[in-house]
């Protein structure tokens, strides 16, 4: 006979108010204990002791996993985050989870909040005082309106047909490897090229919870794997990792981000790729520059280049980053050097073996270069270098087309230039209700409240009334 669950109180203590949500989730979702833990790659005996109420979870970024494993819509992260609060100001509250802050800028709530494993559940929304976050569609009681038309599109009701055909021929990988007409690592290397491919054009929405199932499956097929095959699968295990991270990254949701760059970090120690534990750790400081750390971003940079080779793709890699990071902290000098000290590698580094970061070319470079200016308040010349990068973009390079689309526009903006600003704007709003990029939609906030002087202009009037019509609206 199975253990007897343990009889929890919710108003007893924080921890059984937490443990008594979490069973429900996870009966509600039909989940053994053990096989959520299984797929949540935890021990068994420490989400026991979360839904027992005999420990309190101690790491945010822990509870995040779970609640979108368990579709809960960011109540398990909301629930934690009270009471934690109400833990360190010595009070237990048991009233329903609160709706986040509204002081939140969209950067940091978009860092901040869970993202569930629907990845529609978190949409851009129009808060009282006019910054935009990202809510749970979970509150949209609290919303006036309904949802915008890029909120329904992050939300996948307005799929791409091409997305569907790509999610038809991309179904979940058998359990056993006796299942596959060729061997399974070449299967799931050819679905990762497939995948990568994709992004650009379709953008995360519709890949993220593929990613996600090829890794638990990859876990099953290491169980019986020897040798060779063995290491291969723990190494595109480690692969798949970093790339569900920069789909997140992508969607804004910069917490699952961190925690999938951390698995496939740790992934690479045990794989032994030198190359790949460095291009973690360079894919780290980008993570870090995206989030504004101005604590992080060098250091993390500078030890990209110490674990790379030296002279190589890799360390150049981890400079452009870096450039990046002296930007932000306004070091301007430090920005130049470090990204004229990368342009003058291009040529040494193209015949680097490495497969990873194959698309450090000159335009990459001229891109982060722009970024450094405009944070820098050079927006005239950022401005120019984002629109030459924007004319020479390859086809299929949907997505980055509008992410450089809504940084000119930014920088037109600081340039004085609302037209041209509002003209790009636009052009990126209309990849933003396609992909779900929630990289380009952070930068279209930026842009509506810097559109402000020039507000009453026809060309702003139309950008900020289609951008405020994607959102949904706090009541």
């Amino acid at each position: 006979m199975g253990q007897q669950p343990q009889m929890l109180s919710p108003d007893q203590s924080p921890a059984h108010l937490f443990g008594c949500t979490l069973r429900e989730y996870r009966d509600a979702r039909h989940y053994s204990l053990r096989g959520l833990a299984k797929k949540a790659f935890m021990s068994h005996s420490k989400l026991q002791k979360w839904e027992d109420g005999a420990r309190f979870p101690r790491h945010r970024q822990e509870v995040e996993w779970v609640d979108s494993l368990l579709d809960a819509g960011g109540v398990l992260v909301d629930l934690w985050e009270r009471l934690s609060a109400d833990a360190s100001r010595g009070g237990v509250s048991v009233s329903v989870p609160r709706v986040s802050d509204a002081s939140l800028s969209l950067a940091s709530a978009a860092s901040q909040q869970a993202t569930s494993d629907d990845e529609g559940i978190f949409v851009p929304a129009r808060l009282r005082d006019g910054s935009v976050v990202f809510v749970s569609l979970d509150r949209r009681t609290m919303l006036r309106g309904g949802v915008g038309i890029g909120a329904a599109a992050a939300l996948g009701t307005g799929t791409p047909a091409a997305a569907s055909e790509v999610a038809q021929g991309l179904k979940p990988p058998p359990r056993s490897a006796a299942a596959y007409s060729g061997t399974p690592i070449e299967h799931l290397r050819r679905a990762r090229r497939l995948l990568i491919d994709n992004d650009n054009l379709l953008g995360p929405r519709h890949t993220l919870a593929t990613v996600r199932e090829y890794i638990a499956r990859i876990k099953e097929l290491r169980h019986d794997a020897q040798g060779a095959d063995r290491q291969a699968l723990l190494e595109l295990q480690t692969q798949y990792a970093e790339f569900a991270s920069w789909l997140y990254q992508d969607l804004g949701a910069f917490d699952q981000a961190e925690f999938w760059l951390d698995r496939a970090f740790q992934w690479s120690h045990t794989v032994g790729d030198n190359d790949l534990t460095s291009y973690i750790m360079a894919r780290k400081a980008q993570l870090a520059g995206e989030r504004r750390d101005l604590v992080d971003i060098v250091d993390l940079a500078e030890a990209a280049q110490r674990m790379a080779r030296p002279r190589s793709r890799l360390a150049s890699v981890a400079r452009t980053y870096e450039s990046y990071g002296h930007a932000l902290r306004g070091e301007s000098t430090d920005s130049e050097r470090a990204i004229d000290d990368v342009r003058n590698s291009l040529d040494r580094v193209s015949s680097d073996a490495t497969p990873w970061g194959v698309w450090l070319t000159e335009q990459y470079v001229d891109v982060h270069r722009a970024q450094g200016l405009e944070v820098l308040g050079q927006h005239t010349e950022a401005a120019a270098i984002f629109t030459t990068a924007i004319k020479t973009l390859p086809e299929g390079y949907h997505r980055d087309r509008g992410v450089y689309l809504a940084r000119a526009a930014v920088a037109h903006a600081g340039a004085g230039s609302p037209e041209e600003a509002a003209a790009a704007g636009l052009e990126a709003l209309a990849v933003a209700e396609e992909t779900g990029s929630g990289r380009i939609t952070r930068e279209l906030a930026r842009l509506d409240h810097a559109l402000v002087p020039w507000q009453r202009q026809p060309e702003v009037i139309a950008f900020r009334e289609a951008f405020d019509a994607t959102l949904v609206h706090e009541a």
